[in-house]
């Protein structure tokens, strides 16, 4: 997979990627005087070079977050910027790639031409475009089907080749909103793959999306938003460890308490491999996190433990 983008090497006073700092969104229905606010008071990083994600059930504020980092819509307060930039200037968005959960696409052009298009509106044109669209194609597997019309993808090609779009002026900053809705598990793969491929190269990534597996698979840190406000929030590694329980992986030996078990083992010609506090999901600190605040008609009144 060819290189997409060369990123110089963090600093310590470089701004983060995007800053959401006591974020406030309420909306004003035009039919009725009740606000609705859909995001309070929410803050969090995404650091350079680092994959985050945001997951919430629908209606939690995720999107409307998105679109205020994007400068689609204005905060009510708080503030967002991108590398430094506040959101609402047009300088934020220059090195944005943006993947809608739906994208739209002109469907009497081919994938080719759609790829042509938007790098021609990013600036891009001549040999530097002719090699950028081939190089973009082979990414996200679509080179069969490059001259096809739009009309005739499916819904995992028309989210590969909006990947494809969301990345064509080389941006340092990517936002992903369910980048694999309706993607087979190869295609799905693929793009995980490339999503990790970002973050190696410093590109940084936030993800929206509501296959937890995944997030625990690419993200390094994670905010879950349930009705607007982030009820967790941390490194992947942090939220998913089990600090009242322990585990060992022994070779050729008995298992126990760490310093027994490391006498025993080393008196019985093994070794211990490693040892520390095993891990939960994301999905189960997702349900505990907004478990107790989603009741249904069914379980009102029920409690779980």
């Amino acid at each position: 997979m060819d290189s997409l983008n060369a990123q110089p090497a963090p600093t310590e006073k470089q701004p983060p990627a995007v800053l959401v700092d006591h974020l406030t969104k309420v909306f004003h229905p035009s039919l009725t005087r009740q606000k609705v606010a859909a995001v309070i008071d929410l803050s969090f990083q995404v650091g350079i070079g680092e994959v985050y994600g945001l997951i919430g059930p629908n209606g939690s504020g995720k999107s409307t977050t998105m679109k205020v980092i994007l400068g689609l819509i204005t905060a009510t307060s708080g503030r967002t910027e991108v590398f430094g930039i506040d959101s609402g200037k047009v300088g934020s968005r220059r090195d944005v790639g943006f993947l809608p959960e739906n994208p739209y696409f002109y469907k009497h052009m081919t994938g080719r031409e759609t790829l042509e298009f938007y790098g021609k509106l990013c600036g891009i044109h001549g040999a530097r475009l002719r090699e950028r669209v081939p190089e973009l194609l082979a990414m996200v597997d679509l080179e069969s089907a490059a001259d096809r019309s739009i009309a005739g993808y499916s819904k995992g090609m028309l989210q590969r080749i909006g990947l494809a779009q969301a990345i064509v002026h080389r941006p340092r900053l990517v936002v992903l909103d369910e980048p694999t809705a309706g993607v087979d598990p190869r295609g799905s793969r693929h793009i995980r793959d490339l999503i990790l491929q970002m973050k190696a190269e410093g590109i940084s990534v936030i993800l929206s999306s509501h296959l937890l597996e995944q997030v625990q698979e690419v993200c390094d840190r994670a905010g879950v938003i349930y009705k607007g406000r982030m009820v967790l929030e941390g490194r992947l590694e942090d939220l998913t460890q089990l600090d009242q329980q322990m585990e060992y992986v022994v070779e050729g030996g008995p298992a126990g308490l760490e310093e027994k078990i490391r006498t025993l083992v080393e008196q019985e010609g093994g070794r211990l491999l490693s040892s520390g506090h095993p891990r939960t999901t994301l999905e189960k600190l997702f349900l505990e996190a907004t478990g107790d605040r989603m009741e249904t008609k069914e379980t009102k009144g029920t409690r779980h433990d």
